[in-house]
């Protein structure tokens, strides 16, 4: 059994216990000895963050290789349009290489908590929603496909990772799971030759 922890990460929190800086941590909303972040999530994004305590699980969520996809709304500068939301199903260019497919789906403004800060508005120019689920995890990834297409992020929520949803969970409010790990397959033992 795996103790898994799904936490919603409120904006300007770093995704790690420490920090010399004096900046927002984890230590300021998880007190549970032994939990690592499974993965990471930017600074000034919101949402869905997994802790564990237990390095298979914590592998298998975070590394690119197990290819767990994770589903993001975006807040973007402008009325996003179908030909830049088929941009980000194709994959975009970006410097350090093509992304992959993804999915990408116009999304009315969802039900979510007040951002603090706010986002700053500008009266003359819309904003948009949009659903976006990737199965990578680069560095700022998802602000820089959707400025690649012209459309910057304005305000990222993640909202799911694999099978676990960030379901009611206001932010700095996590919940506490038991998963149980798959056993490991038995070893072959090697022909002597």
């Amino acid at each position: 059994m795996a103790h898994l922890i799904a936490f919603n990460k409120p904006m300007n929190v770093l995704s790690q216990f420490t920090d010399g800086e004096g900046r927002a941590t984890l230590s300021d909303y998880i007190q549970i000895p032994g939990v690592y972040a499974a993965g990471r999530l930017d600074y000034d994004s919101e949402g869905l963050l997994l802790l564990t305590d237990t390095g298979a699980l914590q592998h298998q969520i975070a590394s690119p290789r197990s290819g767990m996809t994770k589903t993001y709304w975006v807040q973007v500068e402008g009325k996003i349009t179908d030909a830049a939301l088929e941009q980000l199903r194709m994959g975009v260019l970006l410097k350090d290489g093509p992304t992959t497919m993804a999915e990408a789906e116009h999304l009315e403004p969802p039900a979510v908590w007040e951002r603090n800060p706010p986002v700053r508005f500008r009266a003359n120019i819309p904003t948009s929603w949009l659903a976006l689920t990737i199965s990578e995890g680069r560095n700022r990834q998802v602000r820089r496909m959707t400025a690649a297409v012209g459309f910057p992020t304005l305000r990222l929520i993640r909202v799911r990772i694999g099978p676990w949803h960030i379901e009611h969970l206001q932010p700095g409010d996590y919940r506490e799971m038991q998963i149980n790990l798959p056993a490991k397959p038995a070893r072959r033992p090697r022909k002597r030759t």
